[in-house]
């Protein structure tokens, strides 16, 4: 009797092969024919799932965007539990921005994918759609973060719908905060021995602690 193949299972598998490329090699190595030897699989086992490398790829980046993003909603959801200004809260901020860096070794590979496929958008045509979703979703959790965090962020919700001047000083401390993370996140998967996850948490205790303190007026 034939053995039976879960299809989404199967599917996984060669999605976790393409992550192993990228996260050794880069995304350029990542073709049909390296992903199916990766993955212990016949080429056209592969193209049984994927009819071509771009939905591959395409779809590779779907799954590691909605990988970092599940984690992103279970992490703000604890910080929205708890009492604003607390240690359990500081300490669940820090691990929702946690989850955009390479703190332990399943983060590393999917922010080393999340990078490479982000980076990769801006030549191939393909990728811009996850891109674009990829950016908003990240974009949401920061935003709703800095509504919680800055004092000029908590005012706003008490006086909606017009922020006026504090709702751009919103749009640039979230912009801030974006780069924070790329920047970290970038040094931390390309120097790895200075740029460690103690100095990471260090550095974004220290970027929180500012947000925290900035004036409603300034």
């Amino acid at each position: 009797m034939p053995k039976i193949v879960d299809a989404e299972a199967r599917r996984q598998e060669v999605v976790e092969a393409v992550f192993r490329i990228i996260a050794s090699d880069g995304l350029e190595r990542a073709s049909l024919r390296e992903v199916a030897d990766e993955a212990g699989l016949a080429v056209g086992s592969v193209r049984h799932y994927f009819a071509s490398s771009d939905e591959l790829l395409v779809h590779s980046f779907a799954v590691v965007i909605d990988r970092i993003a599940g984690r992103l909603d279970e992490a703000f959801a604890v910080v929205e539990s708890l009492d604003n200004g607390s240690a359990e809260h500081d300490a669940a901020v820090l691990t929702l921005l946690g989850q955009f860096l390479p703190l332990d070794e399943e983060l590393a590979v999917d922010a080393c994918v999340w990078m490479a496929f982000r980076h990769a958008a801006r030549i191939r045509p393909v990728l811009e759609q996850e891109a674009a979703r990829s950016h908003r979703a990240v974009a949401a959790v920061v935003g709703r973060l800095m509504m919680r965090l800055m004092p000029v962020g908590r005012l706003m919700m008490r006086l909606m719908p017009d922020g006026g001047s504090g709702q751009e000083r919103l749009v640039a401390e979230a912009e801030r905060l974006l780069a924070t993370l790329d920047g970290l996140c970038m040094h931390a998967l390309l120097q790895p021995e200075w740029m460690t996850a103690e100095v990471c948490r260090d550095v974004l205790t220290a970027h929180v602690d500012s947000l925290v303190a900035v004036p409603s007026n300034r």
